[in-house]
Order: structure tokens, then C-alpha cells, then sequence
């Protein structure tokens, strides 16, 4: 006989029916739920179904007795950590209790049973099964909330990188609008300018010296257009790769800042993926920009190298360095995003320094993957 309820069940395991039942009145009477086996054959099968907060085992019964049935249960993996009472008579003696220990059993009780005893004994299990169900739910909980939370961030990580190569994409796109209808307006402009002031006379200075002035604010603009669909997608990382991105970004970085730049790059840009050349490219370019605004610093050093599976970038500056607390807060935003970037190519970032020890950044990414 199995019991429903979902509260704590003892199996009591007798082929004394009359012991069976006085043990059954006097526990259900402590509100307990009892399940009845009169035999250990029949107790095997009970634990196969379920689970129990305790055993009462006795230990001499015909056929499968009580050692036998203890030890059959620690084999199995359902019942293999059930505490088991042994249940046996004045007359046993301490070689059988050492057996029946080695049998599995935690505990002897010896008959006649002492009421009060037997419910304190069985109590303390019942509870502790209690409380390890109850773990045992708290845990799968925050299993679930973990994996909830997990999926979270893997949707809200697949969201960013969508987003990020959304806005490289349309970035291209203004860029290559600007590039050839802007750009072509301006040179059109320019030579229409270049015919009027060819036709202009020797006495209409005037007109000359605007002329002139028109021609230095046509090629401002036209350098500013270069510029602006330059910062939108460069055309140097999809003509000539990383690499040459790489360099050109921090030949104009030096021009800019006056901070001088030590370049080591392969002579041929790495085989990547689109992805990965623009996650790295960016990466490059926020690093100079954090150097320029809070390094302090008169010299990078910039390392790019192919080894077997991966991409190395590695920037070292000579500046005031960055604080251990700042390298892993969620307030460091750059860093992040920098993280962010990587992290949907397999790639790393490693980030050291100390106070008045400059900065060092090492951004890996594998060769090959998506």
C-alpha cells in the first residue's frame, strides 16, 4: 500500500501484522503518513516508487530478511541515503547489530518499543527530510531563476549586437551617401568656381580674392565630408582590412593628439569576418579615446599579432593607469561596451595597470568563429 499524500511518508516493514498495526496507530496518531510492507520484498518495491523520510526495518523475517532487504536498498540509487531504523528483538546481540550497521542501517531500536522514543527518534527525520525537500525546492527555484536570467541576458546580449551591427550598417550606408553625392556636389562646385574665375578680368580683384576664398571654404568642406564618413565607417578597413585600419587610425590619433604611437602590425591584415574586423576596429578606437581624455599619457604602444586561432590587439600607454576598482564596475560603460563587443565572437578582454603605472589592453578574439 502507497500513500498520495505529499507530506513525509515512514515505511514500516513487519510480517508481524499485529506489530505492523500497533507501529502504524502509534505513528499516525503523531500525525505522520505510514506506508505498510509485510515483507522485504515488498518494502523493495515500495522504494521503488517513492520516497521516504525514514524506515522501520525489522530485521528477522522469513525469506528476504531485514539485512538482505537493507542492503538491497543501499544499492539503489532512490534509496540509497534513506535512514534506516532496525527494528529487533531483546536477544539480539552485538555482532548482529555491528551487521546490520554494515548493512546500511543508522539505527537500532529494540522491542518491546518505547512509544515516546520510537516518535522522538522518528521525528528528528521526518524533519530533517522536511528541511531537505525544502532546500531541495529553493534550489530548483533558483535553478530556474538563473536560467530565466540567463536566457535574459543572452537575448538582451543577441539584441545589442543586432543593434550595434544595424548601426555599423547604416553607418556604411551615410557614409557612401555622403562620400558620393556630397562629396560629388562639392567637386562639381569647385570646378564651376575654377571656370568663373579663369573668366574673370585682371581689373575685377574683388571678385578674385572671394573666388579665392570660396576655394579654401570648398576644400574645408570637402576635407570635413572626408572626415565625417570617415568616423561613420572607414573606407580603409574595407578596402585595405584591419590592419591598415589600424595604422591609419593611429597615424591620424598622433596628428590630432600629439601623443606619439608605437605601431607593430602584421604585413597583411588578418582573414576576419566582418563582425569581428569592426568589433576590433571600435574597441581600437575607444581605447585612443580613453587615452586622449584621462590617460595623461606621451606614448602607446600598439601591438597587433596573428597566432595560430586568434587575434591579439594589445595598447599600452605611459599614463596615470587605471584603479583595480574601476576595471570591473557597471559604471565603467567603455569598458562594457568593449566586453560587449567580444563577447558574440568567442573574443576576450584583459585589462592591467596601477596608479602611475599606465594602462595595458589586451583584446583576443578566435580566428574563424561567429
Amino acid at each position: 500500500m502507497v500513500s498520495t499524500s505529499s507530506q513525509a511518508n515512514i515505511l514500516i516493514v513487519d510480517d508481524d501484522q499485529k506489530g505492523r498495526m500497533a507501529l502504524q496507530e502509534l505513528l499516525q496518531s503523531a500525525g505522520h503518513s505510514v506506508v505498510l510492507a509485510e515483507s522485504g520484498e515488498e518494502a523493495l518495491r515500495c522504494v521503488l516508487k517513492q520516497d521516504f523520510a525514514v524506515i522501520l526495518l525489522d530485521v528477522r523475517m522469513p525469506g528476504f530478511d531485514g539485512f538482505a532487504t537493507a542492503r538491497t536498498m543501499r544499492e539503489r540509487e532512490r534509496s540509497r541515503s534513506t535512514p534506516i531504523i532496525f527494528l529487533t528483538g531483546a536477544y539480539e546481540d552485538l555482532s548482529s547489530m555491528f551487521r546490520g550497521y554494515e548493512a546500511g542501517a543508522v539505527d537500532y531500536i529494540v522491542k518491546p518499543l518505547v512509544p515516546e522514543v520510537l516518535k522522538f527518534k522518528v521525528s528528528i527525520f521526518v524533519d530533517l527530510y522536511d528541511k531537505n525537500a525544502a532546500l531541495t525546492r529553493e534550489i530548483a527555484d533558483r535553478k530556474r531563476a538563473e536560467d530565466r536570467l540567463t536566457k535574459s541576458e543572452e537575448n538582451l546580449r543577441a539584441l545589442a549586437g543586432r543593434l550595434q551591427s544595424v548601426r555599423e550598417e547604416e553607418g556604411a550606408r551615410i557614409a557612401r551617401e555622403i562620400h558620393d553625392e556630397l562629396g560629388q556636389a562639392l567637386t562639381g562646385l569647385k570646378m564651376d568656381l575654377v571656370w568663373v574665375a579663369d573668366r574673370l578680368r585682371t581689373d575685377q580683384k574683388p571678385l578674385a580674392g572671394r573666388a579665392k576664398s570660396m576655394f579654401r571654404l570648398i576644400d574645408s568642406t570637402i576635407q570635413s565630408v572626408r572626415k565625417i564618413a570617415s568616423r561613420l565607417r572607414p573606407e580603409v578597413l574595407d578596402d585595405l582590412g584591419l590592419a591598415a585600419a589600424i595604422g591609419w587610425q593611429a597615424k591620424d590619433f598622433r596628428r590630432r593628439s600629439g601623443i606619439r604611437c608605437k605601431l607593430s602590425l602584421p604585413p597583411q591584415s588578418p582573414t576576419l569576418e566582418p563582425g569581428q574586423s569592426t568589433a576590433v576596429f571600435r574597441i581600437f578606437q575607444e581605447l585612443l579615446t580613453n587615452v586622449a581624455r584621462h590617460a595623461r599619457a606621451t606614448r602607446i604602444d600598439i601591438e597587433m599579432r596573428v597566432d595560430p586561432g586568434v587575434l591579439t590587439l594589445t595598447v599600452e600607454d605611459n599614463g596615470k593607469g587605471i584603479a583595480a576598482s574601476a576595471i570591473g564596475t557597471p559604471k565603467s560603460l567603455g569598458i562594457l561596451g568593449m566586453r560587449e563587443r567580444v563577447l558574440p565572437f568567442g573574443g576576450s578582454i584583459e585589462i592591467t595597470g596601477g596608479p602611475d603605472e599606465g594602462a595595458k589592453v589586451v583584446v583576443s578574439i578566435p580566428l574563424g568563429l561567429q
